[in-house]
């Protein structure tokens, strides 16, 4: 670079580092101003050789983030500090964590420390589940060191976002993937909605770019006429707002890319029949103690002269969101016939909504309860130390219950929980207690005995009965939703079955002996293989519990004599020596004739996935672990955009050939109009067809409608589509889906 040029990029950094203070949304002190000069001047010399893949100095990211501490999330000065400081340890040789403790305290050294362990995490290589999941995992650990290690790493993503232009298409695919994945919903556990927004139209730019650029053009094009339907929604409100003497702005807020695309995919409509695109928003001035009454006051004015649609109503001020959200939502039909989304806040409330963790401080009393940031991370703390849990499972369900809707329930002393919805009475009683969950016999809601399954509503009241006799069964997993019901449940009969398989182990090895076998780890994967099983634990365990019988383990005695002898007269006709590995690889591969690989179509061994059951004929891909050689996912399941953004290295093309030889289970999900005779008709359906062998049937009828689960052996994914549609054919059925 020119002196001229060095001259002007020094400028530049000078007045971005400038614009730094002035925008800080916390009131800074000279003390300070003193800590971020000296940060400031610290990762000046830390980054003083490095420069992005855009070319720019690299100083500029950890000013940008900062920024985005500063004044987006709100900060104080500590975290501006660490947020200019969080690359300087991984990045410069000159700089080690008891620099930064000796330079700036035990408080900035614990955030830049915990940054630098999440940033070395991503380096992490050949993990045996996914990469994305088990470093969430980790990262979600360090909030027990500070929670704002985890809110900067936001805003360090959100940077990294914002200037992803100069990368590959690869890696912006990885890193898009992994922001959609992790970073949105942490920064919508957190409280920070502005963000997460902006985090989830980033990423859809990059996984989905035709998607995002025709969204875009259209909200551009319209801009102009929603601008106009705002104000004229405003001018028929403000005459009565005004007579009220309330001090309040009305703003309009476009709905976001990602969120349009949501509802075009859940409502199968295209753009123009998406009908709220756009929010108004009617943010007031009050102190705290008459917020709730003048929110009731403006949504009476509004509904004076709007009419507002009854089942669209959201009272978040009586009972704020487990993030700390509060506002009252209405639905209204506004002018031209159009459903308008309104929006009621205070200014605590709306700081609350956009800075999140860093604002609800800000107006917390002494007072108060337990904060729910604060309880929210202890009951996470003990989910992540289950060393029982599945990481890719615990992310799943951690964003299952971050995106739920909440109900909120009161127990029988009148404390009110607040729970996802589609929560049971099961996750009820896990909510209050482990113990309580463990021991629950039987619930009653709002003083009438419901089913453990039973789904929850606002307002009830829930009593739940225990017993020291009752504990988990495997049906437990069909009435729980909730990511800590579930996980305590599986802890509970992974226990159970560890037991009943150490039993199993020895009665087989007593069986085998009969038989002239012995139990090793050969015969025990061939065992493994011969039923169709995934583990050797669930060998022992079916042998413990009978399902694997004396009949049946002659009959895999009977398959390896048959096997061993026209193998031994292949072999001998063609004069060549027989190898023990041979034999064993003879039977162990026998049955996985059906997938091949790559453009050579390559036939390897392989294993089915449990996170999507592929069939024969679903459309899938091979992934590469570490410990259990090739998975087989579906194309459309949860993992496969985490897979492939991450592993790009460790996927392989796979297509089905044959699938005449092995039986695979389907879910199937049945619902409609309850008659007499219904479950005759559709057993007899299911019995019927040859090649359909039906597993397990349960059945609920509850006012007239049913519910059902089937779960059926079959052979390719022809029949299971065939079985569907003779289902669908029942007179009175609803809905048919495969799970």
């Amino acid at each position: 670079m020119t002196e001229e040029a060095i001259e002007k990029e020094n400028a530049t950094i000078t007045k971005a580092y400038k614009e730094l203070l002035k925008v800080s949304y916390t009131t800074l002190s000279s003390d300070d101003k003193k800590l971020i000069r000296k940060a400031f001047e610290v990762a000046l010399d830390g980054h003083k050789n490095q420069r992005r893949k855009s070319g720019e100095a690299y100083i500029f990211h950890p000013i940008a983030v900062a920024k985005i501490v500063a004044q987006e999330i709100g900060l104080d000065a500590t975290s501006i500090a660490a947020a200019l400081l969080h690359d300087v340890v991984e990045d410069s040789p000159d700089y080690e964590i008891k620099d930064i403790e000796k330079l700036f305290g035990e408080t900035v050294a614990t955030i830049v420390d915990g940054l630098t362990k999440i940033s070395s995490l991503s380096k992490e290589k050949d993990m045996d589940v996914s990469l994305q999941a088990e470093n969430f995992r980790k990262m979600l650990l360090t909030l027990n060191d500070d929670v704002r290690v985890i809110i900067i790493k936001i805003a360090d993503r959100l940077h990294n976002m914002q200037t992803m232009d100069s990368m590959r298409p690869d890696k912006q695919i990885k890193i898009a993937s992994e922001t959609l994945y992790i970073y949105a919903p942490l920064a919508h556990r957190i409280g920070l909605y502005n963000i997460k927004t902006e985090l989830e139209d980033l990423g859809l730019k990059y996984t989905e770019p035709d998607v995002y650029n025709d969204i875009f053009s259209k909200i551009k094009d319209s801009k102009e006429e929603q601008d106009l339907y705002i104000k004229e929604f405003s001018e028929v409100i403000k005459t009565s707002l005004n007579k009220e003497h309330l001090d309040y702005s009305i703003k309009g807020r476009p709905k976001s890319i990602f969120s349009i695309r949501r509802k075009m995919l859940k409502q199968g409509v295209s753009f123009d029949e998406v009908y709220d695109k756009f929010a108004i928003r009617i943010i007031y001035e009050s102190n705290e103690a008459n917020e709730k009454f003048i929110a009731w006051k403006i949504y009476s004015v509004v509904t004076d002269h709007f009419r507002p649609n009854p089942i669209r109503l959201r009272d978040w001020i009586s009972s704020p969101k487990s993030t700390g959200y509060e506002a009252l939502h209405i639905t209204v039909m506004g002018p031209k016939g159009r459903w308008v989304e309104v929006q009621i806040r205070s200014n605590r409330m709306n700081e609350i909504a956009e800075k999140g963790y860093a604002a609800h401080y800000k107006y917390k009393q002494g007072n108060e309860k337990e904060d729910n940031l604060e309880s929210w991370i202890n009951r996470l703390q003990e989910a992540l130390e289950n060393p029982e849990t599945n990481a890719v499972d615990f992310v799943e369900q951690f964003k299952l219950n971050l995106y739920s809707k909440e109900i909120f329930v009161f127990t029988p002393a009148g404390e009110l929980k607040s729970l996802p919805k589609g929560a049971t009475s099961l996750d009820f009683a896990f909510s209050i207690h482990t113990e309580i969950g463990m021991k629950t016999r039987g619930a009653k809601v709002n003083g009438k005995l419901v089913p453990l399954s039973h789904e929850l509503k606002s307002g009830d009241q829930v009593d739940i009965l225990t017993s020291e006799s009752s504990k988990p069964n495997a049906n437990w997993l069909d009435y729980s939703t909730t990511a800590r019901a579930r996980s305590k449940i599986k802890s509970a009969l992974k226990e159970d079955k560890k037991l009943i398989g150490e039993e199993g182990k020895e009665i087989l090895r007593r069986k085998l002996k009969q038989l002239k076998i012995t139990l090793n780890e050969s015969s025990i994967n061939q065992l493994v293989n011969f039923f169709k099983l995934k583990t050797s634990l669930d060998l022992f365990y079916r042998v413990g519990i009978g399902t694997i019988d004396n009949t049946m383990l002659k009959n895999y005695a009977a398959s390896k004599s048959n096997v061993l002898m026209s193998f031994i007269k292949n072999k001998i006709s063609k004069k060549t020596i027989i190898k023990k590995e041979d034999l064993d690889k003879q039977e162990v591969t026998a049955n996985y004739d059906s997938l091949v690989f790559g453009k050579e179509e390559e036939k390897l061994d392989y294993k089915l996935s449990n996170c999507c059951t592929p069939i024969p004929g679903d459309i899938v891909f091979g992934f590469l672990t570490v410990n259990e050689g090739i998975k087989i996912h579906k194309k459309n399941c949860p993992n496969a955009v985490s897979l492939q953004s991450n592993y790009a290295y460790r996927i392989m093309s796979a297509k089905w050939i044959d699938s005449s030889q092995q039986e695979f289970l389907a879910k199937i999900v049945i619902s409609g109009i309850d008659h007499i005779g219904l479950v005759n008709e559709i057993t007899s359906i299911i019995s019927e067809n040859m090649h359909v062998n039906m597993k397990s049937i349960s059945f609920e009828s509850n006012d007239g409608l049913f519910s059902g689960k089937i779960n059926v052996l079959i052979k390719n994914n022809t029949i299971i589509k065939k079985l569907l549609e003779k289902l669908k054919k029942i007179n009175g059925i609803d809905k048919v889906t495969r799970v």
